[in-house]
C-alpha cells in the first residue's frame, strides 16, 4: 500500500509543483502587502488541491478531516516533496502546532469546526505566546483574559507572531488566575484574528523583511467555546504545542537547493574558482556530514512522532543541532565567498549573504539554544535543575518583565 501511496504522491506532485529552487524563501522575499495578499490566495488554492488529493493530513484521523492513514504514508510523502516547490508555507504553522494541540487538547466540538478547514487551507492559523516581558520565560505572560458571562475578555500584547498578518485564528495563552503561581493561572484560546480589537503590527528584521508581527488586544471578546483544555490548565497545553513546534523546526528538511545547504555552496564554490582551495573543501565536507546526521536525526524523531512515540526532550535536541547546523553553515558560506562576503555581484552570492544574516534568529525561534541546552540537561542527562525560587509565588507577588517595571514606578 505504501509503494502505491508514494507512486501516487510522486505522479501528483510531477504534474502539480515545480521543483526548487535556489531562490529566496516565499515568505521571506514577499516585498509588498499586494504581493502578500496574491502569494495567500494562491497558496490557498494550491492547499486545497494537495488536500483533494490526499496528501494533507494524512495520519489525522478521518473524522477530523484528515486522511486515516499510518506514518509510512506520512513519510513516503514527506520523502518525494522534499525537493519541491510546494507553496504551503502560510499552513505550515497552523497544521504543525495549534492543529495537534487541539487534536490532543481540545474538545470534540473544536476537532470538527476547525480541523478540517485548517487542513484545506481555507482557515489559516498562527501561534500567539511570546511577549515583551515574556520571551524565554513563557509562563511569565501578562496578557489577561477575565470572564464576563459566558464570554471572556481579551488584553495584552504578544510579540514575534509569524503570520498574523494573514491568519484568520490564533492558539493564545492569556492568564486567568493571578493569584496562581505563575505556571499555573493561564489558560489557552482560540481567538478570531479579525475580531474588533485586534491590532497587528509588522516586526522588520535585520535582512529587511517583516515575517514576524506584534500583536495588540484590546477588549477582544473570546467566545463561550474559545477556551482550548481546562481553565487554569493553559501551561499543560502549552507544553503540548512547545513539543511541536521544537518538532516541527528541527524536523524540517532543508532543501538542497537552500542558499546555505551544502549543495548550494557547492556549486557556488566550483562558479567562483574556491573549490581547488583544501580549507573550502574540508568545510564542506563537515557541512555535508553535518546536514546528513541532522538530517537523519529528523527523520527518526518525526517518525517516532507520527507513530505515536512522542521524542519528549529529544524535540530539543533536534532543534538545538538545526540551529547549530545553520551556525556552522555561515561560516563555510563566508569562507566559500571570501571577500564577495561583503559584496554581491550576483542572486546567488545575494540570496547566501541575506541567509547568513537570517540565521541568528534560527537560535531564538521556537525556544533559545540555552533554554533547549538547559532542557536537555535536566531530562535526559539528569543535571540538576535551575533554582525556581518564584514556581510556588503568586504570580501577582512577583517582580517579572514588565510587570518589573510598573512595580518599581508605583
Amino acid at each position: 500500500m505504501t509503494d502505491d501511496f508514494r507512486e501516487r504522491a510522486r505522479s501528483w506532485l510531477a504534474a502539480n509543483a515545480p521543483r526548487r529552487s535556489s531562490s529566496e524563501d516565499d515568505a521571506e522575499s514577499a516585498g509588498s502587502a499586494e504581493r502578500v495578499r496574491t502569494g495567500i490566495a494562491e497558496q490557498q488554492e494550491f492547499q486545497a488541491r494537495l488536500y483533494d488529493a490526499g496528501f494533507v493530513g494524512i495520519t489525522w484521523p478521518k473524522e477530523y478531516g484528515g486522511q486515516g492513514l499510518t506514518n509510512a504514508e506520512q513519510i513516503a510523502f514527506s520523502a518525494e516533496a522534499r525537493e519541491y516547490e510546494l507553496p504551503v508555507g502560510a499552513f505550515v504553522i497552523g497544521i504543525g502546532m495549534p492543529g495537534p494541540t487541539i487534536l490532543e487538547c481540545g474538545n470534540e466540538q473544536q476537532k470538527k469546526r476547525y480541523l478540517p478547514k485548517m487542513l484545506r487551507g481555507e482557515e489559516i492559523w498562527c501561534q500567539l505566546f511570546s511577549e515583551p516581558g515574556a520571551g524565554s520565560d513563557v509562563a511569565s505572560l501578562q496578557a489577561s483574559a477575565v470572564r464576563d458571562g459566558d464570554t471572556w475578555v481579551l488584553n495584552g500584547q504578544k510579540v514575534w507572531t509569524s503570520g498574523a498578518q494573514y491568519s484568520d485564528f490564533g492558539a493564545v495563552l492569556a492568564r486567568t488566575d493571578p493569584a496562581q503561581p505563575k505556571h499555573k493561572g493561564i489558560s489557552m484560546f482560540i481567538v478570531d484574528m479579525h475580531a474588533p480589537g485586534v491590532t497587528v503590527r509588522p516586526l522588520r528584521v535585520a535582512t529587511g523583511h517583516a515575517p514576524f508581527n506584534e500583536v495588540f488586544f484590546d477588549n477582544v471578546r473570546l467566545a463561550p467555546d474559545a477556551l482550548i483544555g481546562e481553565e487554569n490548565r493553559g501551561w499543560d497545553a502549552a507544553v503540548v504545542m512547545l513539543r511541536n513546534e521544537r518538532i516541527a523546526i528541527g524536523t524540517m528538511t532543508q532543501p538542497r537547493s537552500s542558499p546555505l545547504a551544502y549543495d548550494s555552496l557547492r556549486k557556488l564554490a566550483d562558479r567562483l574558482g574556491r573549490a581547488g582551495d583544501q580549507g573550502v573543501r574540508r568545510e564542506l565536507a563537515s557541512l555535508y556530514a553535518r546536514e546528513q546526521s541532522v538530517h537523519l536525526l529528523g527523520q527518526l524523531i518525526r517518525e517516532d512522532a507520527m507513530a505515536g512515540r512522542f521524542p519528549g526532550p529529544r524535540g530539543s535536541v533536534i532543534k538545538l543541532a538545526g540551529a547549530e547546523l545553520g551556525r556552522y553553515a555561515t561560516q563555510v558560506a563566508a569562507d566559500v565567498l571570501g571577500p564577495q562576503v561583503a559584496a554581491a555581484d550576483s542572486d546567488d552570492v545575494r540570496a547566501v549573504q541575506i541567509s547568513i544574516v537570517a540565521v541568528p534568529g534560527g537560535a531564538i525561534a521556537g525556544g533559545t539554544n540555552e533554554i533547549q541546552r538547559n532542557i536537555i540537561g535536566e531530562r535526559m542527562l539528569g543535571l540538576a535543575k535551575d533554582p525556581g525560587v518564584d514556581r510556588n509565588t503568586p504570580f501577582n507577588q512577583l517582580r517579572v518583565g514588565t510587570q518589573r517595571s510598573a512595580k518599581e514606578s508605583s
